[in-house]
C-alpha cells in the first residue's frame, strides 16, 4: 500500500491533472525515480507542462522550468552551460522535455543545436501524435492514416496522409553519444534506457510512446495495452544507438496484426468503414513489416 511517506519521498508527485490513464504522466514518474532528485528540468509548453504545474500547486519535486513551446533544448543547454561554468555540474543531470510537436516540428531548430554542441543534456520527447494541449492538431510525429482536427478523415483523405517523420534516425545523424526509443508499456526497458542515458556524457535523445487518451479515443483502462501493441506489431521498434549505430533492440515474440491495435482506437475507426479502408489497413501493416525486418524485430 502506498504510505503518505512514500509520497513525500517522489520526485514527480500526485495531485496533478492529468488524464485517467496517462501515460505521459507514468512515463515521468518513472524516469525521475532514475535521475533522482540532482535533476534540473526545462519543459516545453504542452500538456505535461499545464497539467503538472497548475499555479500555486505543482507536482514537481526537482528544479524546473518553464520554456517556451519551441525551445526547451535551448534552455536547458543555458543551464547545463552555467552550472559548468560556476564549477557545478558535477553530480546533476540537466533534461530537456517535449512533446511531439515541440520536438519534432516547431522544437527542432533548438534541438539540433544541442545535438551539433554535444551538450551534456538528455532531451526527453513523450511522442503521444499530435499537439494534444491545444486541440488534436496534427504533427510530425502523427501516424498515417491518423485522425486529427487537422487531419480529419472523410470523403477526400482517410486522415492523415503523411508517415511518421523518424526522429531517432535525426538524432542519429547528428552523431550523438546515445539514442533510445521506449514506451510507456514496458517500464523495465524505459528505466534502463534512462538509467545509461545519466551515465553518459554529452548529447541523449530518448523518445517514448505515450498513448493519449482523449487524442487517440480510447478507453483509459487501454493505455498500457496499447503501448505494448505498438511494439508487438511492430509500429513502434524499441532500440538504443550510439552514435549512428544501432547496438540493442527489443525483440518481439509474436507479431500482431496491426489491425488488433488500430480497432482500439477512435482516431482509426473509419479505416474499418468499407474496402477501401481495409486497404489502407494493410499499407499500415507494410509500415509495420517494414520495420520488423529493418530492425531485427523478430
Amino acid at each position: 500500500m502506498l504510505t503518505k511517506e512514500d509520497t513525500r519521498k517522489e520526485l514527480f508527485t500526485m495531485g496533478h491533472t492529468g488524464c485517467s490513464g496517462c501515460a505521459q504522466s507514468m512515463s515521468v514518474k518513472l524516469i525521475l525515480e532514475e535521475l533522482g532528485e540532482k535533476t534540473i528540468a526545462a519543459s516545453a509548453t504542452g500538456c505535461l507542462e499545464v497539467f503538472s504545474t497548475r499555479y500555486p500547486e505543482s507536482s514537481w519535486r526537482i528544479p524546473w522550468i518553464h520554456s517556451l513551446f519551441e525551445n526547451s533544448a535551448a534552455v536547458a543547454t543555458g543551464v547545463e552551460a552555467a552550472l559548468r561554468a560556476s564549477g557545478k555540474k558535477e553530480g546533476i543531470t540537466v533534461i530537456a522535455q517535449g512533446g511531439d510537436g515541440g520536438t519534432a516540428d516547431i522544437g527542432l531548430q533548438a534541438l539540433s543545436g544541442m545535438f551539433e554542441r554535444n551538450n551534456d543534456v538528455l532531451y526527453i520527447c513523450y511522442d503521444n501524435g499530435a499537439y494534444m494541449n491545444t486541440g488534436y492538431q496534427r504533427s510530425g510525429l502523427t501516424p498515417y492514416d491518423a485522425y486529427t482536427s487537422t487531419s480529419p478523415a472523410g470523403k477526400e483523405s482517410f486522415g492523415n496522409p503523411r508517415p511518421k517523420k523518424y526522429m531517432p534516425d535525426i538524432a542519429m545523424a547528428h552523431r550523438i553519444p546515445y539514442t533510445a526509443v521506449a514506451s510507456a508499456g514496458y517500464p523495465v526497458d524505459l528505466k534502463k534506457k534512462v538509467r545509461k542515458a545519466k551515465s553518459i556524457k554529452g548529447a541523449k535523445y530518448l523518445q517514448i510512446d505515450v498513448p493519449c487518451v482523449p487524442g487517440w479515443k480510447y478507453e483509459p483502462r487501454y493505455s498500457v495495452k496499447l503501448a505494448q501493441l505498438a511494439v508487438q506489431t511492430g509500429l513502434y521498434p524499441l532500440f538504443e544507438a550510439e552514435y549512428d549505430k544501432i547496438i540493442s533492440v527489443k525483440k518481439i515474440s509474436r507479431k500482431v496484426p496491426v489491425e488488433e491495435y488500430l480497432k482500439l482506437q477512435g482516431r482509426f475507426k473509419h479505416l474499418f468503414k468499407d474496402e477501401a479502408g481495409r486497404a489502407e489497413i494493410e499499407k499500415i501493416q507494410k509500415i509495420a513489416d517494414e520495420n520488423i525486418g529493418r530492425y531485427g524485430l523478430l
